[in-house]
């Protein structure tokens, strides 16, 4: 072994550390991991080795499964596993870094960072590897290529990085500063001091940012100013590594000694809820690094340099027994990391080896990987040198692929024309002293020949008296340049009359444009919904935050077993998307043609962290622009939906209403409805060359279509059915390069996949991403319309014209079916039925299946046979495209007879056009025409044929009367003597009829977007973003009538932007678990008891009711609803408060500083045995009218303000009232 070639830094490490440098082979070196490795001059191994073979993996368990060699004899300084794809990156003390793909470890990349200093710490991003030196950091991509390259002071001594958001990086080190970077503009954006130095590990939570220094304090900082909230001092030595989980903080260090500094067996755990330690916790290794993994427990992972590793917990005793030991192959362990899913561990030692520790056998470090790239394989083995020096050279031998397209340095000569830009400086006149400036950025205007005359030159600047043949100051307007790029159209029109078609639109229709609302001082109430919406169906509104995904709501809820599934749901997770789906179909079942909003499912689905990792989460700036491809998030978020809902439903028993007519269940243990109704169950096959065949049971709850290649380059219109490009897709063969467990390496293998059960509803993503399946669909809808042209009347030219009598012909008797228009026949290629076969050995037939079939067949001919299905078009969601508003996404969904029946009372089915509030029925084929220049496929929804008629689709409301019982508080601080209501007694339980005072107060998350008109009105273009803050319901009858009953305090993990005191009542920290005083719950937990409310049949008695309920994300039946600001209203006149209603029939003064939701709900229903009282119940409503004509002619004299104590006196004494005192 030749040695010389070593990094000479090496000598700075102990000589235990580098004692194997020796030509002698060391003895805790395996001598089988030498075997066959060659070193280049450097002393570098060229190929990671595995040192011993893979063992047997027990599952729950951690043991080695490999190990490999990253730099032989250099040891690693960092390691860590990427968050985005499968890949452990390793760095070393020789500034090298190398990147390891899967479990099998297999070399990815490797390249140096730095010539001198060793690496200290590595994050992944989404695009790249980040890398922190001493005083450098550079960002790389994972192939290599350097992204940035951005160099800190040479005095500083950097060791920690800290991501605190996608593009916002913490750097720190031994100086006594800490820098913020913009990953951006690579640039310093701020410099926090420090003011103990030495940050040599940071962390993050929801709460702080955590700081471990030298001197053995872990500091705690504020998230916004970076100050010191608190600071613990864990040892008197020196800190070696800390942790944060939940709510405890656990650290290791040194402890000073007599004889120096000595590592503590003590570690230190504290608890951040009171800030203080707690029992420190005692282990049998020396720990020197220290990791929570919280699988099932909050477990700790403690690790000392010699190899060995104790699992326990943190409030626990340690046991001896839960102690491994790592086998390094150096003497000491340099560090170590644990992946994302929590199912593998990395140590790195100081002989440059790399160790995998994992849980299961095929383990995945992240729960949502994403495919990583692999570099192609070179296609030229080998080119012969070329000398750019000699002008003879031919350039033919540099080898060009063939292609007929136009290449891109074939430029067309309008564009190598020049264009130049030319500014004119007409100089003053010697009478007037004016002159005129003119610039055209286009094209220039001709020079008046006048000037041209008169011209003097002074260097490049000409100078002439005005002619005077211009306005000064004014240039002519382009007209119709500019009507081509830039104008005023708004999308939508602002009343019902509308505007005309504006003549840059006659591509997109106006029904698939994208809708917006337009708000005025009355908010949403004068807002014309119907215009858009004629149906008894619900729309969905488009101006929460990522509402993107409302079309696909709207399938989801169309489909009658998913619906019944899902209103059936119902668990204890505070954010459940399948719960809050289910109270959101019950809003779209409540309603009749009004618009519901998702915001209480859009508020969940924004705290699932999957959600977040798989790009789901818009801001509002790319949503509003448009930046997002929105047909892939789309796609992104049916697959996100579906397996979502699969978990959640996995955690519950399946619901009665789910069970077979004939008593079966619907679907095995251990799997859910939703895993019934859209997974497919296959068998995936690999063909090794060597002749070993692997078989692997896998399911999935979709499919993505795959083209044929090379189909966008064949012109001549090659018919290819759709069924045939499905079952391309389900049955899927392709080549790659997989492990052969007979050949133990990679080997080009032939992986196919084998349908064994079908799923009752087929899902398809249409992946049109690109122009090339683009121009596929395009094309084969061109071939489908000839076809259909030779079948319905001979072949067609495209361009010919048929009259009225011709199409009658085709569409005559002997024909059998009556011959579409050519409208219905253009751009069609999707069918309206399958037909799916499952052959004896594991095979599938996929056909088209049309309504000739039907009759031919009949209509039962798919049932005669054993495994044949018929699958019927549901919905289809599409992306109009759509440059001006950055598109939308819309879906044709055919409404099944169950839901006409529901709303309308009739049965039949109907295709409907859903583009958020605008609901349109449509014509069947329009569902399947896709012009691919505005409206692109992205999702697909087959259904099989009567699956409704299967199943018994009742709905139980899963919501019990023990909701409105009594329940904790989530505030620690809370006392009972600070309780403001009292619960429900079981003998109090509401009945249909009964009377309930309601009140909200909330709070703003987002403040109002508007801008000002040119003539001085506000125009608001998006509404503030309020959150429901506290909920009051006060008892309406009885002996403890107008004693609240739920008085809750709703927490918000979002960042509230006003508390809106003056008018809620809410003050900072009223919704803080942490230091709360109040009864704080979840808006789930209020949420249910409400909906337990109206689902049971009381009336709600309050003021403003309709605001209240539509934040709250409520659908309350009107005749449920007894809202006192429309009971003491007179038509066409001003809405009156409640505070001047209370002051004017009550004699009461209410709201004086700051709003209460308990005095309100009682004053309004006080306000309601008022009316009821005046009214005589309703039977004198001309009496009543005189009362209210008092109540308005007061008001104006009063201004509608209450006037002070000491002011005017009550209005019983005055005049205007003895109307009010006769009645």
């Amino acid at each position: 072994m030749n040695f010389e070639g070593l990094d000479p830094g090496l000598a700075e490490y102990a000589p235990a550390m580098h004692s194997a440098l020796d030509p002698v082979l060391d003895a805790h070196l395996n001598p089988s991991l030498l075997q066959n490795v060659e070193l280049d001059p450097e002393g570098v191994a060229l190929e990671a080795l595995p040192v011993q073979e893979s063992v047997h993996i027990m599952e729950g368990v951690y043991s080695e499964l490999h190990s490999v060699v990253a730099e032989v004899g250099v040891p690693v300084s960092v390691s860590h596993f990427d968050l985005h794809e499968e890949m452990l990156w390793v760095g070393s003390h020789g500034g090298h870094a190398t990147s390891f793909f899967g479990p099998a470890l297999e070399r990815y990349s490797s390249f140096q960072v730095n010539g001198s200093d060793d690496i200290r710490q590595i994050q992944s991003l989404e695009n790249g590897i980040l890398f922190l030196t001493k005083n450098n950091l550079k960002y790389m991509a994972r192939g290599g290529l350097i992204i940035f390259d951005y160099l800190l002071d040479e005095s500083d001594d950097m060791h920690s990085l800290l991501l605190t958001d996608s593009s916002t990086l913490l750097v720190g080190g031994l100086q006594n500063h800490i820098l913020e970077i913009d990953l951006n503009t690579v640039q310093e954006t701020q410099k926090y001091a420090v003011e103990t130095p030495g940050v040599t590990i940071m962390r993050q939570t929801n709460r702080f940012f955590f700081c471990g220094h030298t001197s053995g304090k872990v500091s705690l900082r504020d998230l916004r100013t970076f100050k010191v909230e608190h600071e613990f001092d864990a040892f008197s030595g020196s800190l070696s590594d800390f942790d944060v989980h939940g709510n405890l903080l656990a650290a290791c260090g040194f402890s000073s000694r007599l004889t120096g500094l000595a590592c503590d067996r003590f570690l230190k755990v504290y608890d951040l809820r009171m800030m203080r330690a707690i029992t420190p916790l005692q282990v049998h290794v020396d720990p020197a690094f220290l990791r929570f993994i919280p699988t099932y427990t909050s477990r700790l992972a403690i690790i000392s340099q010699s190899g060995q590793c104790q699992f326990c917990e943190p409030t626990g005793l340690a046991n001896p027994a839960d102690i491994f030991h790592v086998n390094p192959v150096g003497p000491l362990l340099m560090t170590f990391d644990v992946s994302a899913s929590k199912q593998a561990l990395a140590f790195g030692d100081s002989e440059g080896c790399v160790h995998l520790w994992t849980d299961s056998p095929e383990p995945s470090f992240n729960p949502y990987s994403r495919e990583t790239e692999f570099a192609l394989p070179c296609l030229v083995d080998s080119l012969p040198p070329l000398d750019w020096s000699q002008d003879l050279l031919p350039l033919s031998l540099i080898p060009v692929p063939l292609t007929t397209d136009t290449l891109l340095s074939d430029w067309p000569a309008a564009n190598s024309a020049p264009a130049p830009r030319l500014y004119l400086i007409f100089g003053p006149n010697r009478g007037s002293g004016k002159g005129l400036r003119y610039q055209d950025s286009l094209r220039a205007p001709p020079v008046d020949a006048e000037i041209l005359r008169t011209m003097k030159k002074v260097g490049f600047i000409g100078y002439a008296p005005n002619p005077r043949t211009r306005l000064r100051n004014q240039i002519p307007y382009r007209l119709k340049e500019s009507d081509n790029e830039f104008d005023n159209f708004s999308q939508v029109t602002e009343s019902p009359i509308g505007r005309e078609e504006e003549p840059h639109l006659h591509m997109v229709s106006k029904k698939y444009r994208k809708v917006t609302i337009k708000y005025s001082k009355l908010g949403l109430e004068d807002f014309d919904f119907k215009h858009y919406n004629k149906t008894l169906f619900a729309g969905l509104e488009p101006h929460i935050p990522n509402a993107y995904c409302n079309c696909m709501i709207q399938v989801l809820y169309f489909l009658e077993p998913v619906r019944c599934l899902i209103q059936n749901h119902l668990c204890q997770k505070e954010f459940c998307l399948a719960c809050e789906l289910g109270f959101l179909f019950h809003m779209l079942d409540l309603s009749r043609g009004d618009p519901c909003q998702g915001s209480n499912f859009l508020r969940a689905f924004r705290t699932i962290p999957e959600a977040s990792a798989l790009g789901l989460i818009l801001a509002d700036s790319d949503e509003a622009s448009g930046k997002g491809n929105l047909a892939r998030l789309i796609q992104r978020w049916n697959r996100f939906i579906l397996t979502q809902l699969h978990q959640d439903m996995q955690e519950l028993e399946v619901p009665q209403a789910y069970r077979g007519a004939g008593g079966s269940s619907f679907c095995s243990s251990g799997d859910s409805v939703i895993g019934q109704l859209f997974s497919c169950e296959m068998e995936n096959c690999s063909l090794c060359r060597c002749g070993s065949e692997t078989v692997r049971a896998s399911s999935t709850l979709l499919f993505t279509l795959s083209y044929p290649e090379g189909s966008n380059s064949d012109k001549t219109g090659k018919n290819c059915d759709f069924a045939q490009v499905l079952k391309r897709s389900i049955c899927l063969e392709q080549n790659t390069q997989a492990w052969c467990d007979n050949c133990e390496k990679y080997q080009p293998t032939i992986q196919t996949r084998n349908i064994c059960h079908l799923p009752d509803i087929l899902v398809i993503n249409c992946e049109v991403n690109s122009l090339k399946e683009a121009d596929f669909w395009r094309m084969q809808a061109e071939v489908a319309f000839k076809m259909a042209m030779k079948k319905h009347g001979g072949e067609i030219s495209k361009s010919k014209e048929f009259a009225l009598a011709d199409w009658k012909e085709l569409g005559s008797p002997e024909g059998m079916l009556m011959c579409p228009s050519i409208e219905e026949l253009k751009n069609v290629w999707l069918p309206f039925s399958i037909r799916m076969k499952m052959t004896k050995n594991k095979g599938l037939d996929v056909c088209n299946w049309t309504d000739g079939d039907e009759m031919q067949w009949g209509p039962a001919r798919a049932e005669e046979e054993h495994g044949v299905y018929v699958y019927d078009l549901m919905a289809t969601v599409v992306h109009i495209l759509d440059s001006r508003t950055g598109g939308s996404l819309v879906a044709h969904i055919k409404v099944g007879e169950t839901y006409h029946q529901r709303k309308e009372g009739v049965t039949h089915q109907q295709w409907y056009l859903f583009n958020d509030f605008l609901i349109e029925p449509i014509d069947k084929h329009e569902a399947v025409q896709f012009d691919m220049n505005w409206k692109v496929p992205a999702i697909l929804y087959y259904i099989k044929r009567n699956l409704n008629s299967k199943y018994n689709l009742n709905i139980k409301n899963p919501i019990e009367a023990s909701v409105l019982l009594a329940e904790a508080s989530l505030a620690r601080k809370q006392r009972k003597t600070h309780t403001t209501f009292i619960p429900l007694m079981l003998n109090e339980m509401p009945q249909v009829g009964d009377l309930v005072g309601l009140d909200a107060e909330f709070v703003t998350l987002n403040e109002e977007e508007a801008e000002l008109r040119s003539d001085g009105t506000k125009s608001t273009i998006k509404p503030s973003q309020m959150s429901v803050a506290r909920i009051t319901c006060v008892r309406g009858q009885g002996p403890n009538e107008g004693i609240p009953f739920i008085d809750d305090y709703i927490s918000t993990q979002e960042q509230v932007v006003d508390y809106l005191t003056q008018y809620s009542g809410i003050k900072p920290g009223d919704l803080d678990a942490k230091i709360s005083s109040k009864h704080l719950t979840t808006l789930k937990s209020t949420y249910l008891k409400l909906r337990f409310l109206i689902d049971i049949g009381v009336k709600f008695v309050g003021h403003g009711l309709q605001k209240d309920f539509r934040v709250i994300n409520l659908m309350v039946p009107k005749d449920q609803v007894l809202d006192t600001v429309y009971l003491f209203h007179m038509p066409r006149k001003r809405m009156i408060s409640l505070r001047f209603l209370a002051w004017y029939f009550l004699d009461l003064k209410i709201q004086g500083e700051t709003h209460d939701s308990i005095e309100d709900a009682r004053t309004a229903l006080q306000l309601y045995r008022k009316y009821l009282e005046l009214s005589k119940n309703g039977t004198e409503p001309e009496s009543f009218h005189k009362v209210l004509k008092g109540l308005y002619e007061k008001g104006r004299k009063m201004d509608w303000k209450v006037p002070e104590p000491e002011g005017q006196t009550s209005p019983k004494n005055a005049a205007v009232f003895s109307s009010v005192l006769a009645l």
